[in-house]
């Protein structure tokens, strides 16, 4: 549809609705000679409700008017703003906003495969752009940066760097994901102004900015996924949907303010063209509005009721969240929802059950320090061709020397400089002579020929993160395994390798922050 379209027809798809564009005339220009590119970022903290639908359904208008697209899911900003996605659950609720995002675009028919979908961790952790964080930070005064994040990062008493970071990073996106522009809520206007002040003093191009108004929660103020009462989830069921509609702020006559009203003028008559008011017969029947303003105007003068109001929006909204629902209504998406929001009252009552019962001789994989290493060198054993003497880096000022016998198994080659999974608090066994001081975690197979692979840490992993298993990530380990309590053996009889290849104690799984430890193809293995 883009290319059928004047240069003004596209202007007009692309900033209506809008609150506010920095740059319109630059927005004029690029259009006359090609697309834009334009990209909407989101942090991965709380879980996505409603008000989500008012970007996706101006991404829609993006896609309309030819725009080339690209949606960020901010992992790392996430963790920055004063921690609203701990680092534990911080690739769950990546996971979790990457399915439920693209969910809600499928809900309002955009296509998928038009828009580029990218985590701020792909390339936030190069060299270059980490570079670039510092030299940003040697420009940016602490009242700047501080004054920039005020409207977006969670405001406290005694704030963190982090926090002091994010916008400066915000900044970068726009020189390191190559568009004209970012969109995003008005909130984030001095985020946009700051980046607009900056980048140029890094020899990079000043950005366009393109702003949605804030559409007011339920309560009136606006929509947060901290204040349960102001936001309808998008796996809210339907009579949950009802029931906060009802409680709704949508006093008659007011259209300030109005939760309902906001939502209609900004995700419905965009999608739809159009809104049908239900009511009774003996109250004028049903009435279709064709603008806005018309519905608007009728609300003011109380020729529609806020009751008519709410009940017609539930219909409407519902009709959205159906598919959602359908889709998360899967044991994985339950399962994977679970783990990235797990429910407060469980885990406090899990800290008081532990804090009540646990004690130094419980055997938990929290015990074992097990983590990611990076093997520098191998060379078979002086004394004996058939064990390895290996260097592995495990985040350590010297790296650890480690034997053992994969000779016959694993080729050298495999090894050389490859990432793998070290055990680190077994006590220190000379072996032939030489001390070795972990002990490398290896699938291996159960029947016949026999077969090994080394256990494989998740992409972009590096040599000392910690590797758990999912639910034991907060205790600590032993400083050194005592070889007769046998720790490690009684933990080691329930590791297996699972039919998805991962590694698993008791079908839990091992993982970084990153995600899950693997190997490649000994699915229903042991680990040894």
């Amino acid at each position: 549809m883009g290319d059928e379209l004047t240069a003004r027809e596209k202007c007009h798809l692309i900033t209506r609705n809008l609150q506010e564009v920095l740059g319109e005339d630059k927005l004029m220009t690029i259009l006359k000679e090609r697309d834009l590119k334009v990209y909407w970022g989101t942090a991965t903290t709380g879980k996505p409700h409603v008000a989500y639908f008012v970007p996706m359904s101006k991404i829609a208008d993006f896609l309309k008017a030819g725009c080339e697209v690209t949606i960020l899911f901010a992992d790392l900003h996430a963790y920055l703003d004063n921690m609203k996605a701990p680092w534990e659950l911080l690739e769950l609720r990546t996971q979790y906003y990457e399915t439920m995002i693209k969910a809600v675009l499928e809900s309002i028919g955009v296509p998928l495969d038009k828009l580029k979908f990218i985590r701020g961790t792909d390339y936030q952790l190069s060299k270059d752009y980490t570079l670039d964080v510092y030299r940003l930070s040697s420009l940016v005064t602490q009242h700047d940066a501080k004054k920039a994040g005020a409207e977006v990062v969670k405001q406290v008493e005694h704030p963190l760097l982090s926090g002091l970071l994010y916008p400066g990073l915000q900044a970068l996106d726009e020189e390191y994901l190559k568009v004209d522009a970012q969109f995003g809520g008005v909130d984030q206007r001095k985020i946009f102004t700051f980046a607009e002040k900056y980048l140029p003093s890094l020899g990079y191009a000043k950005r366009l900015h393109l702003m949605n108004p804030m559409v007011p929660g339920l309560t009136g103020t606006k929509m947060s996924s901290s204040e349960e009462e102001s936001k309808i989830d998008l796996l809210d069921q339907k009579e949950d949907v009802k029931k906060k509609l009802k409680k709704a702020f949508c006093e008659p006559g007011n259209v300030e303010n109005n939760g309902i009203l906001s939502f209609i003028k900004h995700v419905l008559f965009p999608l739809k063209s159009e809104f049908v008011i239900l009511r009774d017969t003996k109250w004028g029947g049903n009435k279709t509005y064709t603008t806005y303003e018309e519905l608007e105007k009728d609300f003011a003068t109380e020729v529609v009721h806020p009751g008519d109001l709410k009940s017609s929006v539930e219909v409407a909204l519902n009709k959205l969240l159906d598919p959602i629902r359908e889709k998360f209504n899967t044991p994985d998406l339950k399962k994977l929802t679970r783990a990235a929001y797990p429910d407060p009252s469980k885990a406090k009552a899990s800290v008081k059950n532990s804090t009540k019962n646990s004690n130094p001789e419980d055997v938990i994989p929290s015990r074992l320090d097990i983590r990611v290493g990076k093997v520098i060198s191998v060379e078979k054993h002086p004394d004996a061709d058939s064990l390895y003497l290996e260097k592995i880096d495990v985040g350590e000022p010297e790296p650890r020397t480690v034997i053992s016998g994969l000779v016959q198994l694993v080729p050298k080659e495999q090894l050389q400089d490859r990432m793998v999974v070290l055990l680190c608090n077994l006590k220190p066994q000379k072996m032939r002579g030489v001390e070795s001081q972990g002990m490398l975690l290896c699938a291996s197979s159960v029947g016949e020929p026999h077969r090994v692979e080394p256990l494989d840490p998740p992409a972009g992993s590096c040599p000392g993160e910690r590797v758990y298993v999912e639910g034991y990530d907060s205790g600590q380990p032993d400083d050194e395994l005592k070889p007769k309590k046998r720790v490690f053996e009684k933990l080691q009889a329930d590791f297996r390798i699972s039919e998805d290849c991962v590694a698993q104690w008791k079908q839990k799984n091992f993982m970084t922050k990153l995600g899950n430890i693997s190997c490649k193809t000994l699915k229903g293995g042991n680990i040894s």
